[in-house]
């Protein structure tokens, strides 16, 4: 009875969602599933029918669906916009700038939520507190308050009843994934399940407010001293699970660059800084901030980058680091049997392959982009289009690297907002030389192969216990037989040569440590 239940309800969800889709002209979204694909494209005739209004482009379609069907399906299309393997470089493109800004809730909601997690009533926690929202997202808003030690912040607040909202939404697109999945065996391979298995782990970190407050927090220390990128402090007696307050953060928004001239600031200079941040959070910490559109970065009276908003970060381990480094210079030198290489080495493509065609696969990629002009080359689109070729090679898809390339194209954009004529990758060139000195180069890869050494030989006297452990196990049980002594004598014969070869080979490694 449940599963009719739930069936019933998701197909009167799902006509809602269909309806809606045909209103913005989005049902292109639907005609590659067979099953719903011809009412899909006699609701788009009906719907070219109608007064037209002025020509736009498909993603741009629909993401205004998407917006009009709510929170879940706003962090849908921003989940999507970083697949451009499954729906396209151009509907990736425009799913990327999709604004995640609702109606806010009514203050008084706000204050009853503050209150119900943090124990306490709203007086004894500030002295003033705005009760209209200066922003309102899916999921959350923000107001200015004073605390009571006379604090300016901004606090965040989850929205009433979200948690339940998404977990409805979630269920439905399981549901659909599994329909899909189960008959519609051609779109298996896009993995629509995992895809919103993925979606809902994130929104499950997004509506835990304490998780962002982490995130703001290592952001903070990554950049401590630093004085050309900010990160406010997180004000902790005051936040929770529903409840996000910050150090207030005031400036200009880095898009505005009427104000920030009239303010004496550089424009290139302001480039700078915001390119080594980014560069600095994606190698030499590995971990980034993946929502980098203009109204999270300011610029403040001393012309420092201020960033807000966490809810969307990312990690890359050293090994996705050196891949990625080793891949980029390679792209940038032109030299495509190396970039085939680097993915070969990485396991991310199998050796069944052929690395010449790969290689020119590659080659494809990269002559169109690193031959225009240098304000004109986007590593983020380069990316992109990687992604799209590897497919063909069987290459796994690597979330954390479509995660960062869907945040390039987005820094990319900011970048060219505050200097059109500038490539922002180019200004933090010096930088990425000397990281790749340091940590690819030939004096790196020694020392790489020396700690791996190291490593190992940590190991060995924890390996020569348990060869003792066992050789005396063997002893005890040799000895225990009718010809024990006879039998331990040969034991002990047998296991000699063991130490001695043991022995033997910490000696030839110490040998090499010392060589090298």
């Amino acid at each position: 009875m449940f599963g009719v239940t739930r069936g019933l309800r998701h197909l009167y969800r799902l006509a809602e969602i269909v309806w809606t889709l045909a209103r913005h002209d989005a049902l292109f979204a639907l005609e590659q599933i067979a099953a719903v694909a011809p009412l899909a494209r006699a609701l788009r005739m009906v719907r070219r029918r109608g007064p037209s209004g002025p020509a736009r482009r498909p993603g741009e379609r629909l993401a205004d669906a998407l917006l009009a069907l709510g929170p879940s399906f706003i962090k849908l299309g921003q989940a999507l916009s970083i697949r451009a393997d499954l729906i396209g470089d151009e509907v990736a493109t425009d799913l990327a700038l999709l604004q995640d800004r609702l109606p806010p809730f009514p203050g008084e909601d706000a204050v009853a939520t503050i209150e119900q997690e943090l124990g306490a009533p709203l007086a004894s926690l500030f002295n003033s507190f705005d009760r209209s929202a200066i922003a309102a997202a899916s999921i959350a808003q923000v107001h200015l308050a004073i605390t009571t030690e006379n604090e300016a912040v901004a606090v965040k607040v989850l929205r009433p009843g979200i948690a339940a909202a998404f977990a409805r939404d979630i269920d439905l697109f399981l549901w659909l994934a599994g329909l899909i999945e189960r008959f519609e065996p051609s779109l298996r391979r896009l993995k629509p399940r995992e895809v919103v298995l993925t979606l809902a782990q994130s929104v499950r970190l997004e509506m835990d407010l304490r998780f962002e407050a982490a995130a703001a927090s290592e952001l903070r220390e990554n950049f401590e001293g630093d004085p050309d990128f900010r990160v406010p402090l997180v004000d902790w007696r005051r936040t929770g699970r529903s409840v996000l307050t910050l150090q207030r953060v005031t400036g200009i928004r880095v898009d505005d660059t009427a104000a920030l001239a009239a303010s004496g600031h550089d424009p290139r200079i302001i480039l700078t800084k915001a390119a080594r941040a980014f560069f600095a959070q994606v190698f030499r910490d590995g971990f980034f901030h993946a929502d980098l559109h203009p109204g999270n970065l300011f610029v403040d009276a001393d012309g420092a980058i201020v960033a807000v908003d966490f809810g969307i970060m990312g990690r890359l381990d050293h090994k996705t680091r050196f891949y990625l480094a080793d891949m980029l210079l390679a792209f940038l030198t032109g030299d495509y049997a190396r970039v085939a290489a680097v993915h070969f080495e990485a396991g991310y493509v199998p050796p069944h392959h052929s690395r010449a065609w790969f290689a020119q696969a590659c080659r494809a990629i990269g002559e169109p982009i690193l031959g225009r002009p240098l304000h004109e080359i986007s590593l983020g689109r380069l990316l992109a289009q990687l992604f799209e070729v590897t497919e063909q090679f069987e290459m796994e898809t690597q979330p954390q690297l479509l995660l960062l390339q869907k945040t390039m194209v987005v820094a990319e954009g900011v970048g060219r907002m505050v200097d059109p004529t500038v490539n922002m990758w180019s200004l933090a060139q010096p930088l990425i030389e000397e990281w790749m000195r340091e940590n690819r180069g030939p004096e790196a890869r020694i020392a790489e192969a020396a700690a791996e050494l190291l490593d190992g030989l940590q190991k060995v006297p924890v390996m020569l216990r348990r060869l003792d452990q066992i050789t005396r196990l063997a002893i005890e049980e040799a000895t225990q037989l009718p010809t024990s002594e006879s039998a331990a004598s040969g034991m002990r014969k047998l296991v000699a040569p063991f130490w001695i070869i043991a022995l033997t080979l910490i000696v030839i490694v110490w040998l090499f440590a010392q060589s090298r």
